[in-house]
Formats: C-alpha cells, structure tokens, sequence
C-alpha cells in the first residue's frame, strides 16, 4: 500500500537518507533549496532554507550533514545554520553543480555534477575522501544520478538521465576505483517507462529505480531483469531509500518541475513524499567519515 507520508509540494524533491540514530528521514528540494526531517513516529516535520541550490546530502560520522551543492562539496550544520564550503571541483565552470550523490562503506561521499542547462555532456562523478581530498572517478554525461553500491561493494551503479541508461562498474572498496563499465539497464520514455534518475539497492542486492516520467519505481535483479513495479499517483518520482526502524520501508521523492498547472490538478501529490512497504529490507547507509 502506497502511503503519503509527508504532503508537499516540492520543486524537485530528492535524496532522502534514513537516519536510524534519530529513527528519522532526511531530504531535501532542489530549486527550492531546503533540507527536510520527518519522524514518522511523530510526524513532525521541519524545513531548513538553504543558502544555494543543493542536489545531495548525507550524515557525518561526526554529526550534521555533508552536502553536494551548486559551489560544490560543502558541510551542513542543520541546529547552527551554517553551511561550510569544503572544496568545489568544478570551480572553473560556474555552469555546473553537484547533483546526485551518496557515500560507499568506507566513509567516502560521492556526487555527480551537470550542466545547470543539460545542454553539454560535461557532467562528471566525483569522490570525496574522508581527508577532504577530492578526486574524480569518471566523466562524460549530462545528468548524473542512480548512485549505488552492491551488498558485496563489488559493483557501483550509475545512471546519465538523459541516456536513459543505468551503467555498473566494478569497484574497489578499498581504493575507491572503478573500472569495466558495462550497461546494466535502459528504459524507454516513448513507451511511457520514464528516465532512471534516482536509485538504492535492497540487501538482496536488487536495484530500485525511481523513473522520471513513468509514474513508478521499477526493481531491477542484478543481472538487470525487471523484477518488479510500483505504480505511483504522480508522474515524477526522484529518488527512493530504505527507511523504518527495520529497513523495509521504500520512502520515494518526487517533484513539480515543469508540471503545467492543468496537470499538476491531476496529480495533487506531485513534490510529496511517500512510504511503501515493500516488504523487503534495504541496507544501512553508510555515513561520511571526514
């Protein structure tokens, strides 16, 4: 059963993290810049105004938040109100900002930058170690989102939106690289399917893809069948992540963007937020260690 879990009207919500310390959810919208917490056990909700456009965040083994935003990789401390920039690599293309991102089991965090116009395949992935040095991965694409990682930390997924591919790549735990890149999944947006945007893995190692303009989150085996469907009462969902106190609730993002206000009248949930048990458990995310 689909839930509502928060109603909203988001621009472009995004990446909610589960926080298991707080039994609470963290999110965040785009273009309207903002940082969101539900307790579901509450319901209370809060909203933290951002000073700049904001594409992703994660906890800190350290608390508060680190952020990949419009002047790059920046840490947030939510209670202070501060936001402290760490280091932008793409300071020489004020074109550009971070977008969708997440951290591995060893303590790094990782985000993808694009072209604010998504007009130049300039956009990159990124990976910033817990000493703040920041080293880029690979490039090549204009919309960086689905970040995963396997149960195993074996293999790296990554999606371009816009080529409406998912990609897998080896990785190396250890080291942080990756190599092989190999596609693992498409969708066709003429047949209504929508584009991957963002994604999570369950702990049988499935992917969960939020797909942009297909009304659903589809989950993927991983050798890339279609295994499974959920149907939405929206057009757009952004991202999806395990959350609830054991892991088996599949909170969804969604958005506005772009909706004509006919449309939006027929989607009164679009930029909410929603809960389905899925009944399958996902995997602790990892937090930053820097």
């Amino acid at each position: 059963m689909i839930e509502c879990a928060v109603e909203n009207s988001s621009v472009v919500g995004e990446c909610p993290v589960w926080c298991p310390v707080e039994k609470a959810l963290y999110w965040i919208d785009i273009y309207a810049p903002a940082i969101f917490r539900h307790d579901p056990a509450t319901g209370e909700n809060r909203r933290w105004a951002m000073p700049e456009l904001v594409g992703s965040i994660a906890l800190r083994d350290s608390g508060g938040l680190v952020a990949g935003m419009a002047s790059g990789f920046c840490f947030v401390d939510l209670e202070a109100g501060t936001v402290t920039p760490i280091v932008d690599p793409e300071a020489g293309d004020p074109g550009t900002r971070l977008n969708d991102g997440r951290c591995d089991r060893a303590g790094r965090f990782w985000a993808g930058s694009m072209a604010e116009a998504v007009d130049r395949p300039v956009g990159a992935l990124y990976r910033l170690e817990p000493d703040l040095s920041c080293h880029k991965a690979f490039g090549g694409f204009l919309i960086s989102n689905g970040l995963a990682f396997s149960p195993d930390d074996r293999i790296l997924y990554h999606a371009d939106t816009r080529a409406r591919s998912v990609f897998a790549y080896d990785f190396d735990l250890e080291t942080g690289r990756v190599a092989n890149k190999r596609l693992f999944c498409t969708s066709d947006d003429r047949r209504g399917e929508g584009r991957p945007d963002g994604a999570c893995v369950d702990e049988e190692g499935c992917y969960w893809s939020a797909r942009c303009d297909g009304w659903r989150v589809v989950r993927h085996a991983p050798d890339g069948r279609v295994i499974g469907r959920i149907d939405l009462p929206v057009a757009v969902p952004t991202m999806c992540a395990f959350g609830g106190e054991n892991l088996d609730m599949l909170y969804i993002t969604t958005a506005t963007d772009g909706r004509p206000p006919e449309e939006l009248r027929d989607q009164p949930l679009a930029g909410s937020l929603f809960a389905v048990d899925v009944g399958v458990r996902g995997l602790p995310e990892p937090r930053f260690a820097g």
